[in-house]
């Protein structure tokens, strides 16, 4: 009969421990999956360039990468300094940027505390009272203690919860950096559009002042042709209605003038009452060519979904320490000092005092706490997975947003700029043949009105096609390094 080999119990042991290691993922791979790929964005594909609008169609570079500074493409060195104010003094930028040197210095914390042996010095002097020895001696001792100590301690990463905690730790520093430029993309955009409504608000309210004279103007001279008999009681009623609610259309419109330019400045980092004037809106300069990444680029370029990603890598990581936190943890400690009643014998050969140790703590029983806190890093990392892959459904879906609006309002401004063409040399007609006498005052009067209302219309989207230009270079992120 043959006789069974017995294997070692240390042996056994790691043959064991290298079974369980096998067949147990400590942590997931980290990358989230990727996208379907997509050759565009939006439902319709825009053309290669918009309609010609204010002389501009726009052209949408296909594959190319972000403008670093774009808003230096709209050609105004004010708007430049007001961007660059609030990059340096924007109290909210500079709050993420002392939230990213936290958590990198949370990080330095992490990796010097748990991937290095701890040293520790410590000394004590005391003086103390004890009870003696019944019989024998003094009832009581009186005597000094001196001490002085180097302890060290450092417990082995042999499952990898050390490793893995310094890795989610690095994951949130990048998670923070993402978040550092997507809030300086976020407010140089910002402090853009915000300085276009409000050159915007400016100038329909300097049209719905003259619009609200010309209304009053209108009111004066039916109410005179009505004391003539050439206008009805109901006509005058009617232009002083209209009159009327212009003049309620001002306060309103100058509030939201004024908000528009306190925003401004406190995007900028100043106090309301020392908000700039509006800019002339014919001073901002419509950039000609935007580009549109690749749908596969635009992933690595913008800094929400970056940040996406770095919030996966750190709830994989944080699975990895739950599951190393079921294995052994094996820790080392060692003293060395001196130890002595006299102060003159410290640090004597005969005072030194040592020790060194090792423990072994392997989980046995905690309510199954280790293992639903296990579960639980588990289920953030789906959860870290779904809200990625919803962040990249956001980031095209604001992509296409603005490819679409831009498309429609160059439509819409190339429709805004031939009516207001059309009234303008209506206008000019009417103007030239009431002088000669062969139309009433009230007749240029209502041509001039049709003209202000066709301006006004093409303020509006003039200023909406400057915005989403905005918005489209800021949807494209950061270029890559």
């Amino acid at each position: 009969m043959k006789r069974a080999h017995r294997i070692p119990p240390t042996r056994l042991t790691l043959l064991l421990a290298a079974a369980a290691l096998a067949g147990c993922a400590f942590a997931p791979l980290g990358k989230p999956p990727a996208p379907t790929p997509r050759a565009g964005y939006a439902a319709e594909a825009p053309p290669d360039a918009t309609v010609p609008a204010d002389g501009i169609a726009q052209r949408f570079n296909a594959g190319a990468h972000p403008v670093p500074q774009w808003w230096q493409l709209y050609g105004s060195d004010t708007l430049d300094a007001w961007v660059e104010e609030g990059l340096r003094n924007n109290p909210s930028l500079d709050a993420v940027r002392h939230t990213l040197e936290a958590v990198h210095q949370a990080y330095r914390a992490q990796v010097g505390g748990s991937l290095l042996p701890s040293i520790d010095a410590g000394g004590q002097v005391s003086r103390q009272r004890a009870i003696g020895l019944p019989d024998i001696g003094p009832p009581t001792n009186l005597y000094n203690v001196y001490a002085g100590e180097l302890s060290l301690s450092y417990t082995f990463d042999l499952f990898g919860a050390v490793r893995y905690g310094v890795r989610q730790a690095a994951a949130q520093v990048d998670l923070q950096a993402y978040e550092l430029a997507a809030a300086q993309r976020t407010l140089a955009a910002n402090i853009v559009i915000q300085a276009v409504n409000a050159a915007a608000l400016a100038e329909a309210l300097a049209i719905n002042e003259r619009l609200a004279q010309l209304a009053h103007e209108q009111a004066d001279l039916t109410a005179k042709a009505y004391g003539t008999g050439a206008a009805a009681h109901d006509d005058v009623l009617t232009a002083q209605q209209g009159a009327a609610a212009l003049d309620a259309a001002l306060p309103p419109l100058r509030t939201q003038a004024l908000r528009a330019r306190h925003a401004l400045a406190v995007l900028m980092g100043r106090p309301p009452d020392q908000a700039p004037d509006a800019l002339p809106l014919a001073q901002l300069r419509l950039p000609a060519d935007v580009p549109v990444s690749l749908p596969s680029d635009l992933l690595h370029q913008r800094p929400d979904v970056l940040a996406a990603e770095a919030s996966v890598h750190a709830a994989a990581a944080q699975v990895g320490v739950a599951t190393a936190n079921l294995y052994p943890r094996i820790s080392l400690s060692a003293s060395f000092g001196s130890a002595t009643f006299t102060a003159a014998a410290l640090f004597t050969a005969p005072a030194t005092v040592w020790g060194v140790g090792a423990s072994l703590t392997q989980p046995i029983f905690h309510g199954r706490a280790l293992l639903a806190q296990r579960k639980a890093a588990v289920a953030n990392y789906d959860a870290s997975i779904a809200l990625y892959q919803q962040t990249v459904l956001n980031a095209f879906q604001n992509v296409a947003d603005c490819l679409t609006a831009l498309n429609q309002d160059a439509l819409a401004l190339q429709a805004a700029q031939i009516a207001s063409a059309a009234a303008r040399q209506s206008l000019s007609d009417t103007d030239a043949r009431y002088r000669l006498g062969a139309l009433s005052y009230p007749t240029s009067l209502a041509s001039e009105q049709r003209w202000q209302n066709a301006t006004l219309t093409e303020i509006q989207d003039t200023a909406s096609r400057l915005i989403d230009t905005a918005a489209l270079f800021q949807a494209m992120g950061t270029p890559p390094e």
